[in-house]
Formats: structure tokens, C-alpha cells, sequence
């Protein structure tokens, strides 16, 4: 009788939920019809019949694009390949965002950094024009090997930001204590792939070895489960979401027992930076948000 290994469970699930993950991706989105690259002059592309995107950056330019819609409440999921090597001071942004001085904002940031080194998950979210709700992570994988599925759900209640499934956020709507919610400006997706060495890595001190250009990060498996807002109409508002086959259940979305502690688990073991701990930054007290459990 062959024996095993006692981490064989927890590989066997590992396995198991990465096949299902890909075969929920298994019918790919077209990327021409739900993005337009918006700069980089040719850096930035489409291929493979709209399966694949990639942006570039080299000493000239970076290169960005965003979505054709709006959205208004939504599960978006997109699968990323991040730089890959020595990343050290590139920053690949993707983000929701609204217009104007007061806007609303959900952002990934990931900060590249030395060969061999690990990125840096950055996140925060801005209401109404204000932001300062950073929160930083490692990841337990090389997000530069291999896809990887990064997902934000945005619902009146909530934020959360995953990866693969695994939640590392939770932003919740605190309107009762005075905290101010992205609930009433619609956002399109950006994504964009710049250099960023006078910050990035290490606060700067690592610079941008331009002799690794051009950098490349690559997108595919688009997925916006969403309410779509054009001419200051909701599709959920007389239709169902964006993605007529699948449910709106993600409205009312939140983490059961099973994903809060796999919250629990990533921030203990691979949150690096949390602005509700930061009391040097706030003399004058946290944020109201940080004192609720």
C-alpha cells in the first residue's frame, strides 16, 4: 500500500479547485469587445482574435487601456500574467475608477520588484476623492509563471478583493459611522503598465534597470458579472446583469465561515501593510473604519 504524504489533502484540494477555476474560464472572452488601448502607441495589443492582451513598457512609454463600458456594482474577475524577472520599479495598475474631482476608486497595484523577490500586492479605495486605505500583500505564488485570476466584487454592502478565489479585503459600506462608500458613481476598468522607480521598489531606492525592457504583462479570461451604466441607466434596474446567464446573487455577496478565514489566513501570514495599524500616520486617530472588528 503506497502512502502519502500528510499534506496530500490539502494539495488534492489545491489541485481540485484550480481545474475547476479553469474550466469556469474555459470559454474565453473577446478582449476587442470589452476594451479599448487608450496609450502606449502600439505597446499595447490585442491578439490571438481578442483572447490575449499585453501591454508593454520600455525607457519611451508604458501603455494602458480601459473598458468600453461602465459599471455600477459588479463581479469582475481578470486573469494576469505579471512582469516576469527583474520587475524592479515597473507598476502594473488595474483598477475601477470614476471621473472627476470627488471620484471613486477600487484599485490593484502590483509592484514589481528584483528577480527572485516577491511583488507587492498594493490595494486601496478612494470615496468621493478620498483614498489613504492602503493595504499591502505578498503572494504565496509567482504571479509571473503562470494566469492567475484577480477579482473584485463591488455590491452596495461590500468590497472584496481576491485572488483565485482566495479573498485578501474586505471593504465594508460603514455610511452608518461616517464613512464614505463608492455606491453612487459609475467605473470603468483601467489597467496600465508604467514606470513607477521613483516609488515602487523600496521606496525608490531600486531603480528601473531599463536593459530587461521591454517589460510585458499579459491579460486574458475576461469577466464582468455587472451592472453596465449608460445614459444614467442601470441594466439591473429593468434587466438582469451584464452576463444574462449567470446570477445577481454577487449583490448581496459576502464571505461565509469558509472565505472569513481565508481572509484570517491571508492577513496574517502575508499582509505587510495595513493603514488601520499605522498610528504614526493618524496622530491624530485611525480612520473609523479601523475600529470596527
Amino acid at each position: 500500500m503506497a502512502s502519502f504524504p500528510s499534506t496530500f489533502p490539502v494539495m488534492l484540494m489545491i489541485i481540485i479547485l484550480m481545474v475547476c477555476s479553469l474550466i469556469l474560464l474555459a470559454s474565453a472572452s473577446n478582449l476587442n469587445q470589452d476594451f479599448d488601448i487608450t496609450w502606449g502607441d502600439g505597446r499595447a495589443k490585442i491578439l490571438n482574435s481578442g483572447e490575449l492582451l499585453t501591454l508593454s513598457l520600455d525607457k519611451a512609454s508604458g501603455s494602458g487601456f480601459q473598458s468600453k463600458n461602465e459599471y455600477l456594482f459588479g463581479k469582475i474577475d481578470m486573469q494576469l500574467k505579471l512582469v516576469p524577472g527583474n520587475s524592479a520599479g515597473t507598476v502594473t495598475a488595474y483598477y475601477l475608477s470614476s471621473k472627476g474631482s470627488t471620484w471613486d476608486e477600487i484599485d490593484f497595484e502590483f509592484l514589481g520588484n528584483l528577480s527572485g523577490d516577491p511583488y507587492i500586492i498594493h490595494t486601496n479605495v478612494f470615496s468621493q476623492g478620498k483614498g489613504n486605505r492602503e493595504q499591502q500583500f505578498y503572494l504565496w505564488f509567482d504571479p509571473t509563471a503562470y494566469f492567475h485570476t484577480y477579482s473584485i466584487l463591488w455590491n452596495p454592502q461590500r468590497i472584496i478583493f481576491s485572488v483565485d478565489g482566495t479573498p485578501l479585503r474586505e471593504f465594508k459600506n460603514l455610511e452608518s459611522i461616517g464613512v464614505p462608500f463608492p455606491k453612487n458613481q459609475a467605473m470603468r476598468i483601467y489597467s496600465s503598465l508604467w514606470n513607477a522607480d521613483d516609488w515602487a521598489t523600496r521606496g525608490g531606492l531600486v531603480k528601473t534597470d531599463w536593459t530587461q525592457a521591454p517589460f510585458t504583462a499579459s491579460y486574458r479570461n475576461f469577466s464582468a458579472n455587472a451592472c453596465v451604466w449608460s445614459s444614467g441607466v442601470s441594466s439591473c434596474s429593468s434587466s438582469s446583469p451584464s452576463s444574462p446567464s449567470t446570477s445577481n446573487a454577487w449583490l448581496s455577496q459576502e464571505l461565509d465561515s469558509t472565505s472569513q478565514d481565508r481572509l484570517k489566513w491571508v492577513q496574517k501570514n502575508y499582509m505587510i501593510y495595513n493603514y488601520c495599524t499605522d498610528s504614526k500616520r493618524f496622530p491624530q486617530g485611525l480612520p473609523p473604519e479601523c475600529t470596527m472588528s
